[in-house]
Order: structure tokens, then C-alpha cells, then sequence
């Protein structure tokens, strides 16, 4: 019989839990904001006020030097989601370095089910739209996790921490796919000579934190040249912030300044409040916004292969790629369910994967800027199928809410008043 600790969605360990549902309530607090954004967006977009709205987004600003001169519109897209993909990947290196993710068998689950997630919403999306705009099927295979905490808030479930930890991780896979998806296939006009260029910032950003030299004056300026000679590479720049999270050390170091803590964690407190807090928010603010002329408008819009794509990826291929993937890797690992979980849980989780906001936005973009019509019908189906995804794992979850309650009440149990659940102190 299979032990506890060998089970799917196994706890890890409590300093690992401990952290990531710190990050979590971050996250949640950053959703909110987020979907304060989003509806500010679409009202201003569809209110008297409209035209001054678009007249927002198209203000360019910055200097002629390097294509720099940019609309505000691609200035949150290329700039302020940079910030939030250097967090992402400073979490998922941290993770897969000193996290619980180090171990094969527990990172294979939240990978595999990330890959599945990814891989069925684009089929799916091909089927409706394969004859019509095959470059958007990347838009319904993204997670966006604040959106998605944001909803686990605002219907107060007690989900086990186990889940909400498969969908961080699943989440920020998630991310790391989705910005080599960008980098391979929404990369139109390649300059090698700015690519190998940004080599040079790059390298010099590395070797500074390898040395534990932190000093925002030396690393903001080299994290600004990366930025800029990849975003003149044609690449699009949120690469950018990857690849500079990927050269900060995880692990603490004699020279560090808060002993016992690597640099890459004290990057990330230092920066998570202004991705979750600021740079997303602002990109929803930028992003959401659409005019949609009624239910005449809306209509019009659903009728479209690409929304029908776009929405049937995030509310049925979602659910469906994790499952399947997160059940086959189950049987491969022949490890059962943690205790009083059941399939409909994880289905409940899947469905939450299923809001794809801030990215697929952002590859909608990419996809069709040259479309402003389709761009627009983009929007719409992501804001409506991450609703629909959104208001059915809601249903789903909360039906289980009760069952919940008890387990998150077996979990914070500590009979012995240590401050650490007696669950995590078992054998």
C-alpha cells in the first residue's frame, strides 16, 4: 500500500509550503488587482469616453534609437511583462534548483501536466480556425495564475494546499513554455548581430550575481541593455527578463547579505510586488480593453473560427490536456491520489488552468497585430472563455468545499504548539 508521502500531490516540505503559499497570497492580492484592471479597461473602452482610451494606447513614446519609440500600448507589453517573466523565472529556476521540484518524480507532474495543457488547446484551436489564422493556436494555451487565485479568493475555498501548488508550478512551466513558444514562432524579422550583441550585457549581468554583487546601479543598467538589444533583435523582449532570471544563483552563499537566503529569493521579494502589483496590472489596463458593439458586437465576434478557437482551447482543451497528461503520469509513476482527493478535484484545478489572460493576450497580440479586427475578437473570446473556465471551476469547487474544509483542518493541525502542522513532522 502506497504511503503518504509517496502519493500524488504528496506535501512537500514545510519550509517549500511555506513559501510558495506566501507567494500565493501575493498572487492573490496581484490578481485582484488585475481584474480591477481588466474592468476598468472594458468600460473605459466601451464608455463615451472611448476614443480617449485608444488615444492612450497609441501615444508613442522613447527615442527613434533602437525602434525604442513605442506605442504605451507595446511598452506594457514589451517592458512591463519582461518584469513579470524575469519572476517567473527566477521562481521556476528556484524551484527546479533548491525547491521540491528537484526531485524528478515530483517535478514530472506539474511539467507533463503543463505540456498537456499546452498541447490540446492549440489542436483544439486548429480544428475551428486551422483555415483561417493558424498563427494564434498558441493563444488559449496559457495560465494565468493571479487571475486564477483571484477567483480561488473571491469563492473562499478551502483547496487542499497540495492543488494550489500544482497550479503555481503548473503555472509558471506554464510561463517558461509559453516564452519559448514566443521566442520560436512569433519571432518574424531575426538581426543575429543585436541577438549576439546582448550576449555581452548578458554575460556581464551573470558574472556580477554569480559574485553576489547586487548593487542596482551596476545590474539595472545591464538588465536594460539585454532588454533593448533583444527587443531590437526582433525577439520579442519579455525573453529578455528569462534569460536574466536564469543567470541569479539559487542557492545561499557565504557572501550573501541575508544569510541563508539566495539571491534569486531575495530578487524575487524584492520584485514580485511590482510584477503582481504594477507591471500586470498596467498590462491589463493597456491589454483588456475593447470595444464590443453590443451583443450585435458580441455576436459578430463569437462567430468568428478564431474566438471559437481561442474559447473552446481554454474551457475544454485546458482541462482536458492537464488531466490526461496528469493522469498518465500517475500510472507511469504508479502513485495514487493524496488521500481524500479525488479526479473531480483535480478536474476543478485543470478548470482554473483554464483562465488564460496576461499571455494570451499578449501572444494574441503578436499574432495579429496586423489584424486589428481579429486582435479585437482575440479579447473578447480570452476574456470570455477565462470567465466561462473561471465560473465552472468555481461550481465545481465549491460543490467539494466542504470535503476541503476538513483536509485544510488536518493540515494546520499542530497539537504540539511548535508552529510547524503536525502533518509535515510525520514519518
Amino acid at each position: 500500500m502506497p504511503t503518504e508521502s509517496s502519493s500524488l500531490f504528496a506535501h512537500g516540505s514545510w519550509a517549500e509550503d511555506s513559501r510558495l503559499a506566501h507567494i500565493l497570497r501575493k498572487e492573490t492580492v496581484g490578481g485582484a488587482l488585475l481584474l480591477g484592471a481588466a474592468v476598468i479597461a472594458l468600460v473605459w473602452a466601451n464608455s463615451p469616453w472611448s476614443a480617449s482610451y485608444f488615444a492612450m494606447l497609441d501615444l508613442v513614446a522613447g527615442p527613434e534609437l533602437m525602434h525604442l519609440n513605442l506605442s504605451l500600448e507595446s511598452w506594457a507589453a514589451d517592458g512591463l511583462l519582461a518584469i513579470f517573466f524575469f519572476v517567473a523565472g527566477l521562481e521556476l529556476k528556484r524551484e527546479f534548483v533548491a525547491g521540491d521540484l528537484r526531485d524528478p518524480k515530483r517535478a514530472a507532474v506539474p511539467v507533463f501536466a503543463a505540456v498537456g495543457g499546452m498541447l490540446v488547446p492549440a489542436v483544439i484551436y486548429l480544428v475551428f480556425a486551422a483555415g483561417t489564422a493558424p498563427k494564434g493556436w498558441a493563444i488559449p494555451t496559457a495560465t494565468d495564475i493571479a487571475f486564477a487565485l483571484a477567483v480561488l479568493a473571491v469563492i473562499s475555498t478551502h483547496l487542499p494546499s497540495a492543488l494550489r501548488t500544482f497550479l503555481l508550478t503548473l503555472a509558471v512551466v506554464d510561463d517558461l513554455l509559453a516564452i519559448i513558444v514566443i521566442a520560436l514562432f512569433y519571432t518574424d524579422d531575426l538581426q543575429l548581430g543585436f541577438l549576439a550583441l546582448a550576449l555581452v550585457p548578458l554575460a556581464g549581468f551573470g558574472l556580477l550575481v554569480q559574485r553576489r554583487i547586487s548593487h542596482w546601479y551596476l545590474l539595472l543598467p545591464l538588465a536594460a541593455a539585454t532588454w533593448i538589444l533583444v527587443h531590437a533583435s526582433g525577439v520579442h523582449a519579455t525573453v529578455a527578463g528569462v534569460l536574466l532570471a536564469f543567470t541569479v544563483p539559487v542557492r545561499p552563499h557565504a557572501r550573501d547579505k541575508e544569510p541563508g537566503t539566495g539571491l534569486a529569493e531575495r530578487f524575487e521579494h524584492l520584485l514580485r510586488p511590482i510584477s503582481a502589483g504594477v507591471a500586470v496590472p498596467l498590462f491589463a489596463l493597456f491589454s483588456a480593453g475593447v470595444t464590443i458593439g453590443g451583443l450585435s458586437g458580441f455576436a459578430s465576434a463569437l462567430a468568428d473560427p478564431i474566438a471559437l478557437g481561442i474559447i473552446f482551447g481554454l474551457v475544454l482543451g485546458k482541462p482536458i490536456g492537464i488531466l490526461i497528461a496528469t493522469f498518465l503520469t500517475s500510472k507511469a509513476l504508479r502513485r495514487p491520489l493524496q488521500q481524500g482527493l479525488t479526479w473531480p478535484d483535480v478536474t476543478g484545478v485543470a478548470m482554473l488552468a483554464g483562465i488564460g489572460f496576461t499571455v494570451s493576450l499578449l501572444i494574441g497580440e503578436l499574432a495579429f497585430a496586423a489584424n486589428p479586427e481579429a486582435d479585437d475578437h482575440v479579447k473578447i473570446a480570452v476574456l470570455t472563455g477565462s470567465l466561462t473556465a473561471a465560473l465552472l471551476a468555481a461550481v465545481l469547487l465549491r460543490l467539494r468545499n466542504r470535503r476541503y474544509r476538513l483536509i485544510w483542518e488536518a493540515e494546520n493541525r499542530d497539537d504540539d504548539h511548535d508552529g510547524i502542522p503536525d502533518v509535515y513532522e510525520r514519518e
